[in-house]
Protein backbone atom coordinates (compact mmCIF):
# COMPACT_ATOMS: atom_id res chain seq x y z
CA UNK A 1 0.00 0.00 0.00
CA UNK A 2 1.27 3.48 -0.88
CA UNK A 3 2.07 5.58 2.16
CA UNK A 4 0.15 8.87 2.44
CA UNK A 5 2.03 12.13 1.91
CA UNK A 6 2.16 13.92 5.24
CA UNK A 7 2.19 17.68 5.65
CA UNK A 8 3.62 18.71 9.01
CA UNK A 9 3.39 22.25 10.44
CA UNK A 10 5.32 22.95 13.65
CA UNK A 11 8.88 21.63 13.90
CA UNK A 12 9.60 22.48 17.51
CA UNK A 13 11.13 20.04 19.95
CA UNK A 14 8.20 17.62 19.82
CA UNK A 15 7.16 18.17 16.21
CA UNK A 16 10.71 18.00 14.87
CA UNK A 17 11.28 14.65 16.53
CA UNK A 18 7.94 13.35 15.26
CA UNK A 19 8.95 14.27 11.73
CA UNK A 20 12.33 12.56 12.12
CA UNK A 21 10.53 9.39 13.20
CA UNK A 22 8.20 9.54 10.18
CA UNK A 23 11.15 10.04 7.85
CA UNK A 24 12.92 7.00 9.30
CA UNK A 25 9.76 5.00 8.61
CA UNK A 26 9.74 5.95 4.94
CA UNK A 27 7.04 8.61 4.74
CA UNK A 28 7.29 11.51 2.29
CA UNK A 29 6.76 14.84 4.03
CA UNK A 30 5.95 18.44 3.23
CA UNK A 31 6.94 20.67 6.13
CA UNK A 32 6.58 24.22 7.33
CA UNK A 33 7.92 26.18 10.31
CA UNK A 34 8.90 29.75 11.16
CA UNK A 35 12.40 28.51 12.03
CA UNK A 36 14.38 28.02 8.77
CA UNK A 37 16.99 25.92 10.58
CA UNK A 38 14.33 23.43 11.69
CA UNK A 39 13.10 23.15 8.09
CA UNK A 40 16.68 22.76 6.80
CA UNK A 41 17.32 19.91 9.23
CA UNK A 42 14.30 18.03 7.91
CA UNK A 43 15.21 18.57 4.26
CA UNK A 44 18.77 17.35 4.79
CA UNK A 45 17.45 13.98 6.01
CA UNK A 46 15.62 13.47 2.69
CA UNK A 47 12.10 12.40 1.73
CA UNK A 48 10.85 15.94 2.39
CA UNK A 49 10.08 19.27 0.76
CA UNK A 50 9.23 22.68 2.20
CA UNK A 51 5.92 24.51 1.69
CA UNK A 52 5.62 28.26 1.31
CA UNK A 53 2.19 28.46 2.95
CA UNK A 54 -0.30 26.28 4.85
CA UNK A 55 -2.47 26.33 1.72
CA UNK A 56 0.32 24.92 -0.45
CA UNK A 57 1.14 22.31 2.19
CA UNK A 58 -2.49 21.17 2.36
CA UNK A 59 -2.73 20.97 -1.43
CA UNK A 60 0.28 18.64 -1.51
CA UNK A 61 -0.69 16.40 1.43
CA UNK A 62 -3.03 13.52 2.21
CA UNK A 63 -2.72 14.07 5.97
CA UNK A 64 -1.98 17.48 7.50
CA UNK A 65 -0.44 17.29 10.98
CA UNK A 66 -0.26 20.28 13.31
CA UNK A 67 2.03 20.47 16.33
CA UNK A 68 1.53 24.07 17.42
CA UNK A 69 1.58 26.08 20.61
CA UNK A 70 -1.92 27.48 21.11
CA UNK A 71 -5.49 27.35 19.80
CA UNK A 72 -5.04 30.86 18.41
CA UNK A 73 -2.06 29.73 16.35
CA UNK A 74 -3.98 26.68 15.09
CA UNK A 75 -6.87 28.90 14.01
CA UNK A 76 -4.49 31.31 12.25
CA UNK A 77 -2.91 28.40 10.34
CA UNK A 78 -6.31 26.98 9.38
CA UNK A 79 -8.29 30.15 8.65
CA UNK A 80 -5.65 32.54 7.26
CA UNK A 81 -5.88 33.88 3.71
CA UNK A 82 -3.37 31.21 2.68
CA UNK A 83 -4.53 28.80 5.38
CA UNK A 84 -5.05 25.06 5.44
CA UNK A 85 -8.78 25.43 4.83
CA UNK A 86 -8.19 27.17 1.49
CA UNK A 87 -6.01 24.33 0.21
CA UNK A 88 -7.40 21.21 1.84
CA UNK A 89 -8.30 18.39 -0.53
CA UNK A 90 -11.51 16.40 -0.32
CA UNK A 91 -10.77 13.21 1.56
CA UNK A 92 -7.75 14.63 3.39
CA UNK A 93 -7.45 14.57 7.19
CA UNK A 94 -6.12 17.20 9.59
CA UNK A 95 -4.61 15.92 12.85
CA UNK A 96 -4.02 18.42 15.67
CA UNK A 97 -1.36 17.07 18.03
CA UNK A 98 -1.25 20.21 20.19
CA UNK A 99 -3.23 21.06 23.30
CA UNK A 100 -6.18 23.13 22.13
CA UNK A 101 -9.54 24.39 23.38
CA UNK A 102 -12.12 21.69 22.54
CA UNK A 103 -14.72 24.19 21.29
CA UNK A 104 -12.17 25.54 18.80
CA UNK A 105 -11.34 22.00 17.66
CA UNK A 106 -15.01 21.20 17.02
CA UNK A 107 -15.46 24.43 15.05
CA UNK A 108 -12.46 23.66 12.83
CA UNK A 109 -13.69 20.09 12.37
CA UNK A 110 -17.09 21.29 11.17
CA UNK A 111 -15.53 23.71 8.68
CA UNK A 112 -13.22 20.98 7.34
CA UNK A 113 -16.16 18.59 7.02
CA UNK A 114 -17.97 21.18 4.88
CA UNK A 115 -15.07 20.83 2.41
CA UNK A 116 -15.12 17.06 2.49
CA UNK A 117 -12.10 16.70 4.80
CA UNK A 118 -11.82 15.03 8.20
CA UNK A 119 -10.21 15.99 11.49
CA UNK A 120 -8.72 14.13 14.43
CA UNK A 121 -7.60 15.77 17.65
CA UNK A 122 -4.70 13.76 19.02
CA UNK A 123 -2.84 15.46 21.88
CA UNK A 124 0.30 13.77 23.11
CA UNK A 125 1.81 12.33 26.23
CA UNK A 126 5.47 11.55 26.97
CA UNK A 127 8.58 13.37 25.78
CA UNK A 128 10.36 14.49 22.59
CA UNK A 129 12.69 11.50 22.99
CA UNK A 130 9.65 9.21 22.81
CA UNK A 131 8.50 11.16 19.74
CA UNK A 132 11.77 10.46 17.93
CA UNK A 133 11.36 6.72 18.59
CA UNK A 134 7.64 6.54 17.79
CA UNK A 135 6.73 5.77 21.41
CA UNK A 136 4.32 8.57 22.29
CA UNK A 137 0.99 8.23 24.07
CA UNK A 138 -1.66 9.57 21.67
CA UNK A 139 -5.16 10.56 22.85
CA UNK A 140 -7.13 10.53 19.59
CA UNK A 141 -10.73 11.49 18.93
CA UNK A 142 -12.97 12.13 15.96
CA UNK A 143 -15.22 10.34 13.51
CA UNK A 144 -14.47 6.60 13.87
CA UNK A 145 -14.16 6.04 10.12
CA UNK A 146 -11.66 8.91 9.87
CA UNK A 147 -9.76 7.56 12.87
CA UNK A 148 -9.54 4.09 11.32
CA UNK A 149 -8.06 5.63 8.16
CA UNK A 150 -5.23 7.39 9.97
CA UNK A 151 -4.72 4.86 12.78
CA UNK A 152 -1.91 3.01 10.94
CA UNK A 153 0.05 6.27 10.73
CA UNK A 154 -0.66 7.15 14.36
CA UNK A 155 0.62 3.71 15.35
CA UNK A 156 3.93 4.59 13.68
CA UNK A 157 4.14 7.55 16.06
CA UNK A 158 2.72 6.19 19.30
CA UNK A 159 3.30 3.12 21.42
CA UNK A 160 -0.16 3.64 22.89
CA UNK A 161 -2.92 5.06 20.67
CA UNK A 162 -6.16 5.62 22.58
CA UNK A 163 -9.44 6.27 20.75
CA UNK A 164 -11.64 8.47 22.93
CA UNK A 165 -14.77 9.13 20.88
CA UNK A 166 -16.20 12.23 19.24
CA UNK A 167 -14.02 15.09 18.01
CA UNK A 168 -12.72 17.18 20.91
CA UNK A 169 -12.60 14.33 23.42
CA UNK A 170 -8.84 14.05 23.01
CA UNK A 171 -8.31 17.68 23.93
CA UNK A 172 -10.77 17.37 26.83
CA UNK A 173 -8.83 14.39 28.16
CA UNK A 174 -5.45 16.11 27.74
CA UNK A 175 -6.64 19.22 29.59
CA UNK A 176 -8.00 17.10 32.45
CA UNK A 177 -4.72 15.19 32.55
CA UNK A 178 -2.70 18.41 32.68
CA UNK A 179 -4.98 19.95 35.32
CA UNK A 180 -4.34 16.93 37.53
CA UNK A 181 -0.61 16.83 36.84
CA UNK A 182 0.11 20.55 37.23
CA UNK A 183 -2.04 20.80 40.36
CA UNK A 184 -0.05 17.91 41.83
CA UNK A 185 3.26 19.57 40.98
CA UNK A 186 2.14 22.88 42.51
CA UNK A 187 0.95 21.17 45.69
CA UNK A 188 4.12 19.11 46.13
CA UNK A 189 6.39 22.04 45.34
CA UNK A 190 4.64 24.14 47.94
CA UNK A 191 4.91 21.28 50.44
CA UNK A 192 8.70 21.32 50.02
CA UNK A 193 8.75 25.13 50.34
CA UNK A 194 6.70 25.06 53.55
CA UNK A 195 8.98 22.37 54.96
CA UNK A 196 12.01 24.54 54.26
CA UNK A 197 10.47 27.56 55.94
CA UNK A 198 9.45 25.42 58.93
CA UNK A 199 12.95 24.02 59.35
CA UNK A 200 11.98 20.49 58.27
CA UNK A 201 14.57 18.66 56.19
CA UNK A 202 13.27 18.39 52.61
CA UNK A 203 14.98 15.05 51.96
CA UNK A 204 13.40 13.57 55.07
CA UNK A 205 10.00 14.91 54.01
CA UNK A 206 10.41 13.14 50.68
CA UNK A 207 11.59 9.93 52.36
CA UNK A 208 8.45 9.90 54.51
CA UNK A 209 5.92 10.97 51.87
CA UNK A 210 7.32 8.65 49.20
CA UNK A 211 6.66 5.60 51.37
CA UNK A 212 2.93 6.36 51.38
CA UNK A 213 0.11 6.82 48.86
CA UNK A 214 1.28 10.33 47.94
CA UNK A 215 4.23 8.84 46.09
CA UNK A 216 4.20 9.39 42.34
CA UNK A 217 6.51 10.25 39.43
CA UNK A 218 5.46 13.88 39.88
CA UNK A 219 6.66 13.79 43.48
CA UNK A 220 10.03 12.56 42.22
CA UNK A 221 10.25 15.43 39.71
CA UNK A 222 9.44 17.93 42.47
CA UNK A 223 11.97 16.35 44.82
CA UNK A 224 14.62 16.39 42.09
CA UNK A 225 14.36 20.17 41.93
CA UNK A 226 13.45 21.13 45.51
CA UNK A 227 16.02 18.83 47.13
CA UNK A 228 18.66 18.12 44.46
CA UNK A 229 18.41 21.22 42.26
CA UNK A 230 17.83 19.13 39.12
CA UNK A 231 15.08 20.42 36.81
CA UNK A 232 14.15 17.48 34.61
CA UNK A 233 10.38 17.43 34.04
CA UNK A 234 10.66 19.08 30.62
CA UNK A 235 7.38 21.03 30.74
CA UNK A 236 7.49 24.78 31.26
CA UNK A 237 5.53 26.95 33.67
CA UNK A 238 4.42 28.96 30.64
CA UNK A 239 2.91 25.86 29.04
CA UNK A 240 1.28 24.78 32.27
CA UNK A 241 -0.18 28.25 32.70
CA UNK A 242 -1.61 28.11 29.17
CA UNK A 243 -3.12 24.67 29.68
CA UNK A 244 -4.75 25.60 33.00
CA UNK A 245 -6.27 28.62 31.30
CA UNK A 246 -7.67 26.34 28.60
CA UNK A 247 -9.00 23.94 31.24
CA UNK A 248 -10.83 26.77 33.00
CA UNK A 249 -12.24 28.00 29.68
CA UNK A 250 -13.49 24.48 28.95
CA UNK A 251 -15.08 24.20 32.39
CA UNK A 252 -16.75 27.60 31.94
CA UNK A 253 -18.15 26.46 28.58
CA UNK A 254 -19.64 23.46 30.40
CA UNK A 255 -21.51 25.78 32.78
CA UNK A 256 -19.66 24.64 35.89
CA UNK A 257 -16.59 25.71 37.90
CA UNK A 258 -13.30 24.25 39.10
CA UNK A 259 -12.12 26.07 42.21
CA UNK A 260 -9.07 23.87 42.68
CA UNK A 261 -7.98 24.59 39.10
CA UNK A 262 -8.48 28.31 39.73
CA UNK A 263 -6.00 28.10 42.59
CA UNK A 264 -3.45 26.26 40.47
CA UNK A 265 -3.93 28.79 37.69
CA UNK A 266 -3.38 31.75 40.03
CA UNK A 267 -0.13 30.25 41.30
CA UNK A 268 1.12 29.58 37.77
CA UNK A 269 0.18 33.10 36.66
CA UNK A 270 2.01 34.56 39.65
CA UNK A 271 5.13 32.51 38.88
CA UNK A 272 5.04 33.73 35.27
CA UNK A 273 4.71 37.31 36.52
CA UNK A 274 7.83 36.73 38.64
CA UNK A 275 9.78 35.81 35.52
CA UNK A 276 9.81 32.05 36.09
CA UNK A 277 7.70 31.09 33.07
CA UNK A 278 10.56 29.64 31.05
CA UNK A 279 11.53 27.18 33.77
CA UNK A 280 10.15 23.69 34.23
CA UNK A 281 7.05 23.43 36.39
CA UNK A 282 8.80 22.09 39.55
CA UNK A 283 10.76 25.35 39.59
CA UNK A 284 7.62 26.97 40.95
CA UNK A 285 9.20 25.85 44.24
CA UNK A 286 11.29 29.04 44.02
CA UNK A 287 8.14 31.15 43.86
CA UNK A 288 6.60 29.37 46.87
CA UNK A 289 9.84 29.61 48.84
CA UNK A 290 9.83 33.42 48.60
CA UNK A 291 6.06 33.89 48.92
CA UNK A 292 5.05 36.43 51.57
CA UNK A 293 1.69 37.35 53.07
Amino acid sequence: MTKPVIGFIGLGLMGGNMVENLQKRGFDLVVMDLDPTAVKNVLERGNASAATSPKALAEASDIVMLCLTTSDVVEDIVYGDEGVLTGIKEGSVVIDFGTSIPASTRKIGADLAAKGAGMIDAPLGRTPAHARDGLLNIMAAGDPITFDRVKPVLEQQGENVFYLGALGAGHVTKLINNFMGMTTVCAMSQAFAVAERAGVDRQQLFDIMSTGPSNSPFMAFCKNYAVDGVSDLGFSINNANKDLGYFLKMVEDMGTQAIIAEGTSRNLQAAVAEGLGGGNVPEIFDYFLKLET
